[in-house]
């Protein structure tokens, strides 16, 4: 892929996941990043977040990992005014800023937009919060998983609530404020001017709800737990097992697709029975038509259920679980391999999944960062600081550069 940003720079002054995710997704695109991590607490917290089976001596984890790629690494204590002074000067040079500040903090810390626009008229300054800028509550994805509906509708049908194994809301917030910020870039090149830009946790996972959310909004109906059933379609989305005991999911959305199913079964009669020949009547009829297809697909293997189904364009696929899903072509595409300047090999995954033009060769990326590796680099090569200069802050602890 072409590099459409390669002539923006980003000041990254978030941490965690929901900010981090648009910064990686920027340097994807070309984007020059400088990730500015706390001196103080020794960094992105997420750095120490690591399974049992990663290697406890290095400052990259997997979480970490996921999205920090192609970043440069500076650590700063900016509770000093040294510390201001040089995020002021990186932000002069910058195009945007990244915060995840609770709202009132970057005012306290003295990073906020109205501070920041001082120094650079053009910045765009892409605020995430977890409730929005009126609400000073700190946004943690799963209480919000919580608060937005998601929990509640997630699970099985006579099981408890359920979080999402993802950090969904932190992915959603970052779409949001990714495309925003595409939009501001686009406005200011007419207008010359920056941009404050906001999106909340909440706010995004709400906006995510669509039919679940119509489902209340127009036909006055509180979602419930259907484990993997759709409200609306039958049958969609089901879990069934073959006879070779393998999870397969069905993708119905038409009446055409059910009688295709049902004669690949054996029981082509069941697509013209009124009480399930349309998606209304199979949605009434939920319990009788899962349990006809779970007894139907119990008789077949899934491999060849699965190709007889792809023959007939009707939509399915197996479970897979995420060794599977990387042995898939489409996901290999979306892996990157890099090496630590420590030398520790290291995957990750791309968060850009879509072409321009057809071009289908992704930006190389340099492996995420190690704590401050770039801190040298970005005074002395960006800011054009003396060495002396440089010594003297790392002495009174302003900064911290990795040997």
């Amino acid at each position: 892929m072409n590099q459409p940003l390669k002539n923006i720079k980003v000041l990254e002054l978030a941490n965690v996941l929901a900010g981090p995710s648009v910064g990686v997704a920027l340097a994807e695109l070309g984007a020059t990043v400088i990730k500015v991590e706390n001196l103080v607490t020794n960094g992105d917290v997420t750095r120490t977040w690591k399974l049992t089976t990663e290697d406890p001596n290095t400052d990259i984890s997997g979480y970490f990992s996921s999205v920090n790629w192609g970043k440069m690494s500076i650590a700063l204590n900016l509770c000093t005014k040294e510390g201001l002074d040089i995020v002021y000067k990186l932000t002069e040079i910058s195009d945007i800023v990244l915060v995840s500040y609770k709202p009132g903090d970057a005012e306290k810390l003295k990073v906020d937009y109205k501070t920041l626009q001082s120094y650079n008229k053009r910045i765009i300054y892409a605020h995430l919060t977890g409730y929005g800028t009126k609400n000073p509550r700190a946004g943690y994805d799963a209480i919000v998983q919580a608060e937005s509906g998601y929990t509640f509708i997630n699970g099985e049908v006579d099981g408890k609530p359920v979080k999402m194994p993802v950090a969904l809301m932190d992915i959603l917030a970052g779409h949001q404020l990714k495309e925003a910020i595409l939009l501001a870039i686009i406005s200011r090149e007419s207008s010359g001017q920056g941009a404050y830009i906001e999106t909340s946790l909440l706010k995004s996972g709400v906006a995510a709800l669509a039919n679940q959310a119509s489902n209340w909004l127009v036909g006055n109906s509180i979602p419930h737990r259907m484990g993997s059933e759709h409200p609306n379609i039958v049958p969609y989305g089901r879990i069934f097992y073959t006879r070779d005991k393998k999870p397969v999911v069905l993708a119905i959305g038409n009446d055409k697709q059910f009688s295709e199913v049902c004669s690949i079964l054996g029981k082509p009669e069941l697509a013209k029975d009124e009480r399930y020949s349309v998606n209304f009547m199979r949605v009434k009829n939920r319990d009788e038509v899962n349990a006809i297809m779970q007894d139907l697909i119990s008789q077949i293997d899934r491999a060849p259920f699965l190709e007889e189904l792809g023959k007939r364009k009707v939509p399915a696929g197996g479970v897979n679980n995420m060794q599977e899903v990387f042995e898939q072509p489409e996901a290999q595409e979306l892996v990157m391999e890099g090496e630590t300047t420590s030398g520790m090999k290291i995957k990750g995954l791309r968060t850009i999944a879509f072409t321009m033009n057809g071009d289908t060769k992704p930006v190389e990326l340099s492996a995420p960062p190690h704590y401050a590796e770039h801190t040298m680099r970005i005074l002395k090569d960006i800011l054009g600081l003396s060495t002396d200069h440089i010594n003297s802050l790392i002495s009174k602890k302003v900064v911290y550069a990795r040997n």
